[in-house]
């Protein structure tokens, strides 16, 4: 579903002069200026970080680690897509807000700039309202212009959740830190840019069931990445977001569970052939048991034991470790 915006002042304004200037430019199309202008690939690059293919792919990788961070608060992990990054002027992108919103600002140490992470009132009192057992669905718009202490708090949770999960969305493309969260509510006190300054938008849509989607949005400085842009335009990453202890608990779990054989060899008895088309039920064969008896375990030689007795039954006593021998193909190898 495509995001609606609305046109900022400046993009209104080039909108009416072009409108203007349509009727004079279109009698001089025979003017040396109308004329075709050469061009040269690499040069005329009008974006400062080119197609930032680095940038998308920690999009999409804090999109499946965020879904965990909303979990405590709607009992579900919601769908989460990102938008394509986008560069444009901090004005515009406030144009485009209303004045009282969430704004967390964060500063990234290894860059030495900062980033803010945009959250709408509505989403806020969404998260709060389940949170503390309410319904799964958008509040109504109320002209309030400050979050309550309870909505403080959540506001804290999440931001800090979501900086945990950029941290690791960004470690394999250039790890960084998130520390000294500053939070504002309204656009005109939050001390992060200014107006002509240029931003890289990264917007995120999370799905909720049974309500409208909500908007996140996570703004950098466009100064602050401009020292990764060449790691930001590498279409080689890595798609390791970390160990995850929960899994290998469940996966060793799972391996402790899968049943074995065990064989007990106790003797090789040597039996000509015309002994065993003698054999009848209740013959005896003679045979002379090992001291050291091997256990095999689905065919391979791991232990030696010793023939006891446990409880009335024949039990074995493992009294040495032996490492299996080599498969046949592997002697070949070697």
């Amino acid at each position: 579903m495509a995001k609606a915006t609305k046109l900022s002042s400046f993009e209104v304004a080039a909108l009416v002069d072009g409108l203007k200037n349509l009727d004079d430019d279109a009698g001089d199309s025979n003017d040396a200026s109308s004329k075709a202008k050469p061009y040269k690939f690499g040069v005329d690059n009008v974006s400062a970080l080119g197609d930032y293919y680095g940038l998308r792919m920690v999009n999409e990788r804090f999109c499946r680690l965020a879904r965990s961070v909303f979990l405590p608060f709607l009992r579900m992990q919601p769908r989460i897509s990102s938008f394509p990054p986008e560069i444009k002027a901090y004005d515009h992108y406030t144009d485009e807000l209303d004045n009282f919103s969430s704004l967390t600002i964060s500063r990234i140490d290894e860059l030495r700039g900062t980033q803010m992470v945009v959250l709408q009132p509505s989403f806020v009192s969404l998260l709060t309202n389940v949170y503390y057992g309410g319904e799964l669905k958008t509040p109504p718009k109320t002209g309030r212009s400050e979050f309550t202490a309870t909505e403080l708090r959540v506001i804290e949770l999440v931001v800090g959740g979501l900086n945990r999960a950029l941290e690791m969305a960004w470690r394999d493309l250039y790890p960084i830190h998130l520390t000294g969260s500053a939070h504002e509510e309204n656009l005109q006190f939050a001390s992060f840019l200014d107006g002509q300054d240029q931003v890289v938008k990264c917007s995120f849509i999370i799905q909720l069931p049974g309500g409208d989607p909500a908007d996140v949005d996570i703004l950098y400085p466009l100064q602050t990445l401009k020292p990764i842009a060449s790691q930001l335009r590498s279409r080689t990453q890595s798609d390791m977001v970390g160990e995850d202890l929960s899994w290998r608990a469940r996966l060793e779990k799972a391996v402790m569970n899968v049943p074995l054989t065990i064989t007990a060899h106790l003797d090789e008895p040597e039996v000509q052939l015309r002994e065993i088309t003698d054999l009848t039920p209740g013959k005896v064969v003679p045979v002379n048991l090992k001291p050291a008896p091997r256990l095999l375990i689905e065919g391979e030689h791991f232990f030696n034991g010793e023939i006891g007795e446990v409880a009335g039954k024949a039990a074995i006593s493992i009294t040495e470790c032996v490492a299996p021998a080599p498969q046949e193909s592997e002697r070949k190898t070697a």
